[in-house]
């Protein structure tokens, strides 16, 4: 048997000036077309394109009919001009005549679960199990090129600014950040366990405290999150940043630098937002766009008209704490499409949408029309109507209000043509985030996103809520989210470095400095120390990717991605383990009855 060695050329290079050259290619045989007794064509395939290969002898043929699809092969053989040219591929001009075809690993099946270049066609759920194969079509593969190719330009870009490529453990301590950690059972101390890290948040505020002034890393961080189209579950990358002495104007203007130059270059769209970006405050995102990540490409708006619905008969208006409407101009849908997007938008929301429109001569009909009607004079200027509108209405209280209105404005923003400019990149800021909020489950006082970050009045705004002198839900927090098309990329603040105000914004939420130093004891201890004044942030790349490939699942730029359940179904993860395992780390495992 041959021992493959090497070959001269691979499927994407040779040209019609490669004409008469001996060759040797491999690959995977993707197809073979038998088309007359002694004729026949290979489409051979590797990482880097396709090669026709003719068959053109019996012995020949006798071989390549044995060898079943998708095996890898080489071919020895001398290139010719093609008589039909393929000018759709690279390789188009040529084709190679072999008089040597070996089969270097045999594919033992000749019922594939997918066909190769319609993989994307398949059930997800096989597409992941048989990712190996998924992975091998073109159009999958690019995406997992492309990652590639803008993580090295975000590395080379950073480097370029300054920044200092520092990893940080991956065996951490389990500490409150918001999400689930994923615990590792430490065989050497039973009964303890570590953690994978949420985010390198406290590894990277520990390395300004430790005097490096710009800190970046490719970091790969570890949730225990349900998935989404935007978020998958387990594990995800982002490029996490901190500056020393740095003001959030310091980290945009790092940010607005780096980001643009390649979301035009490698972006489905090569326009991207002129800097500066635009700045929203939190509660403007929420008044206007009905959402903290708004896609500013649409140019529907959010209208609060709960003082004129509440005129109404109807008692879900009338009685409603909000009632949002948004406008949507020129609009041309029937009826039948205007209630699939509310269904629509309504499973994403969990909230009723409701609607009504105006005819040709201003006069509202359709939907909850006849509610309004009575209305008309003052809702028509409320909402400066023109004929041929469609009204689209939320109701609730404020968050449940804002949440439906937002994804009603996406639905028939990017439904109703003339509003929304598709082919950009639309970035902003999100800034002067709540420090605090009223938790959901707990109805007290919580940290409303990031603990670790510096409240806008610091020490003396924290003092005054203590005192009662102002609500804690009225302190914002230096804190920043940029949004890009209505994708959340990424989460930042100026960090909290000061001991005492970071006491004082725990002792809020009835947490003391003992609470504090038990949670967070190397960084209130390295604070101790003096710390510089620092911030930072951490753009996720899978979503970066997502949006450059102009994917709508995330699933499609992760190599190796866990479906929605977070299983892993090609390596058979998450999986029992020998009880030797569990023994060795005294671990119990109860199921069924015994939990």
């Amino acid at each position: 048997m041959d021992i493959f060695q090497s070959r001269t050329h691979n499927c994407g290079e040779l040209r019609i000036k490669d004409i008469g050259k001996e060759v040797l290619l491999a690959g995977w045989m993707e197809n073979f077309r038998e088309v007359g007794q002694n004729l026949g064509f290979i489409v051979l395939r590797d990482f880097y394109g396709t090669t026709q290969i003719v068959i053109e002898n019996e012995e020949m043929m006798k071989t390549v009919k044995t060898i079943i699809k998708e095996s890898v092969i080489s071919v020895t053989g001398l290139v010719r001009e093609r008589a039909s040219k393929n000018l759709n591929i690279p390789t188009g001009e040529i084709e190679i005549v072999p008089h040597k075809i070996t089969v270097l690993g045999k594919c033992r099946y000749k019922e594939l679960p997918f066909e190769i270049n319609r993989s994307k066609e398949a059930d997800e759920s096989v597409r992941l199990k048989y990712r190996y194969l998924d992975l091998r079509n073109p159009s999958v593969k690019k995406n997992i090129i492309l990652r590639s190719e803008v993580i090295a330009a975000l590395r080379k870009s950073m480097i370029e600014h300054g920044f200092l490529e520092i990893t940080t453990p991956i065996l951490t301590a389990s500490s409150p950040e918001g999400a689930r950690d994923y615990l590792v059972p430490a065989r050497k101390h039973p009964g303890k366990f570590y953690a994978l890290p949420q985010a390198p948040q406290q590894f990277k505020q520990l390395l300004m405290a430790s005097g490096f002034d710009r800190y970046f890393q490719i970091a790969p961080c570890f949730r225990d999150e349900d998935a989404r189209g935007d978020r998958s579950p387990g594990e995800f990358y982002q490029l996490d940043m901190e500056m020393a002495f740095a003001s959030q104007e310091d980290v945009f203007f790092i940010l607005e630098d780096i980001l643009p130059p390649i979301f035009e270059k490698y972006g489905t769209y090569n326009v991207a937002s002129k800097t500066p970006f635009r700045k929203i405050s939190y509660n403007d995102a929420l008044n206007v766009y009905g959402t903290d990540k708004p896609d500013l490409r649409i140019d529907l708006v959010c209208k609060d008209i709960t003082e004129i619905a509440k005129k109404t008969e109807f008692d879900i208006f009338h009685n409603s704490q909000n009632t949002i409407a948004i406008v949507v101009d020129n609009c041309e849908l029937s009826r039948k499409k205007i209630d699939s997007i509310i269904k629509e938008a309504e499973v994403q929301s969990g909230q009723m949408g409701y609607w009504f429109r105006t005819d040709n001569d201003g006069k509202f009909v359709g939907g909850v029309a006849k509610f309004f009607t009575p209305l008309w004079e003052s809702l028509t200027s409320e909402l400066n109507l023109k004929p041929n509108s469609l009204i689209v209405v939320s109701t609730g209280n404020k968050k449940s209000a804002q949440k439906t209105a937002g994804v009603l404005r996406n639905k028939f923003g990017q439904a109703v043509p003339g509003h929304i400019q598709k082919e950009r990149y639309e970035f902003c800021w999100i800034v002067d985030f709540p420090m605090y909020e009223i938790g959901e489950e707990s109805g007290l006082l919580e940290f409303c996103h990031n603990p670790f970050s510096m409240p806008n009045g610091g020490l003396e705004i924290l003092e005054k809520a203590e005192r009662g002198e102002i609500d804690p839900l009225a302190i914002y927090a230096k804190q920043y989210d940029l949004v890009c098309n209505g994708v959340e990329l990424s989460s930042g603040a100026v960090r909290n470095h000061d001991p005492e105000i970071m006491v004082k914004a725990f002792e809020l939420i009835h947490l003391g400095e003992d609470d504090v130093k038990k949670k967070f004891p190397a960084m209130y201890n390295a604070f101790c120390y003096g710390a510089p004044p620092h911030a930072g942030i951490a753009p996720g790349i899978d979503r970066m990717i997502m949006l450059l490939a102009g994917e709508d699942s995330i699933r499609e730029v992760i190599p190796f991605p866990m479906n929605k359940n977070a299983q892993d179904v090609m390596m058979g993860a998450p999986s029992t383990v020998d009880q030797s395992q569990l023994d060795e780390l005294n671990i119990i495992v109860k199921t069924g009855k015994e939990r």
